[in-house]
């Protein structure tokens, strides 16, 4: 049992500690997103940056609004 317990369970560690180490933070909130219908970008400069775009300043601004914020073409 234990030569089969370490067959498997070493691979499923190995595999889940490199994906924990590999993926990307995200930084929005999804309520946010569920509410709004909007993707990452629309607020932010990049999908994987803390950073706000004018959107995104003006919604932080606004109470968490979109109401008054619209992006600039």
């Amino acid at each position: 049992m234990s030569k089969l317990f370490i067959k498997v369970a070493v691979p499923v560690i190995v595999v889940l500690g490199g994906l924990m180490l590999t993926s990307s933070m995200s930084f929005g909130k999804p309520e946010y997103t569920k509410k709004e219908k909007k993707v990452c970008t629309y607020c932010h400069t990049s999908a994987k940056s803390k950073e706000l775009n004018e959107v995104g300043k003006c919604y932080a601004a606004n109470n968490h609004s979109l109401e008054t914020c619209t992006p600039k073409n």
